[in-house]
């Protein structure tokens, strides 16, 4: 069975309240009910969740090498087109990364179009609302 880590970036902790035209209304503690008895014969699925970017590193460093963990699924929030430090900390570790938003950030704000970590992670799924992590999940299930 595969182990899988969940990491979500700043704001991410008031998903089902902040902005659900953008964001929806489920909270991340539900979706991951929904995600644990989904892939329960397939996966574990474990999360953290920061708003505080070296705490996301340390993380990273803390799990990166493990050779348990399967993949991370990471929703760096507005660090993923501001963190160079969070792109260096996924090119320095072992296990693979895929980044994921629930938005599409190419139809939002100019400045939403880069991302200072896709060119180190596995792969980039974007705008599919909370199923782009279920996407993460299908993801590294077939690595």
């Amino acid at each position: 069975m595969k182990r899988i880590l969940i990491i979500n970036g700043p704001n991410l902790n008031l998903l089902g309240v902040r902005e659900p035209g953008i964001y929806g209304n489920e909270s991340m503690t539900s979706y991951l009910d929904t995600l644990r008895e989904k892939y329960i014969n397939y996966c574990t699925l474990d999360y953290f969740q920061s708003n505080h970017e070296g705490d996301i590193i340390d993380k990273l460093h803390q799990v990166g090498f493990d050779p348990q963990l399967d993949g991370i699924i990471l929703n760096a929030g507005a660090y993923t087109h501001t963190s160079l430090a969070i792109a260096d900390a996924i090119s320095a570790i072992n296990v693979p990364v895929i980044e994921v938003h629930i938005s599409n950030v190419h139809a939002r704000e100019d400045v939403r179009h880069h991302s200072m970590i896709s060119g180190v992670c596995h792969g980039v799924i974007a705008g599919f609302g909370m199923n782009s992590y279920r996407l993460g999940i299908e993801a590294i299930l077939s690595l």
